[in-house]
């Protein structure tokens, strides 16, 4: 089985995470939608409420699944048995660090691949700190993130 893991905190999801995972579909038989929880890190929005978004998101998606991990992305993947880590570039900088984070798993976890796929044009701007900085002010982000998805705290 051909199984990816897409992780990521989520914090909010956006129209970028969607879509990706939506183009990926046709190249995995299932993709994990792992939500990383960092204690080091604050985030925004609860870890309950991101789950149950994109759980939202992708009801009618059966190759698509929703976990939490905590630790390293190349342990999850070993755990669940994935063998592709899936990750979306925006911009040259995104790849500038992401090459750098998938080059160092290769070294930790050679039997996993990490495959790029380049956002779609008109989402290169969409950010879930964006979003979260367009909430926290009263702005409307429904153009940002998935229809039928509420955000609140």
């Amino acid at each position: 089985m051909k199984r990816a893991v897409f992780p990521g905190s989520f914090d909010p999801v956006t129209l970028g995470h969607e879509a990706l995972v939506k183009r990926a579909l046709p190249l995995f038989d299932e993709i994990i939608i792992a939500i990383g929880n960092n204690s080091q890190k604050n985030y925004f929005f609860p870890s309950s409420f991101r789950k149950q978004w994109i759980e939202e998101v992708f009801r009618d998606f059966p190759k698509v699944k929703v976990m939490e991990y905590e630790g390293l992305t190349v342990d999850f993947c070993k755990k669940v048995e994935a063998g592709y880590i899936l990750r979306g570039l925006r911009t040259s900088a995104d790849f500038e660090f992401e090459r750098g984070i998938g080059q160092v798993n290769k070294i930790l976890t050679p039997e996993v691949e990490t495959v790029f796929m380049l956002t779609s044009p008109e989402l290169t701007p969409i950010t879930s700190s964006i979003i979260r900085d367009v909430f926290r002010n009263g702005g409307d982000v429904s153009n940002f993130i998935p229809k039928g998805i509420k955000l609140t705290l």
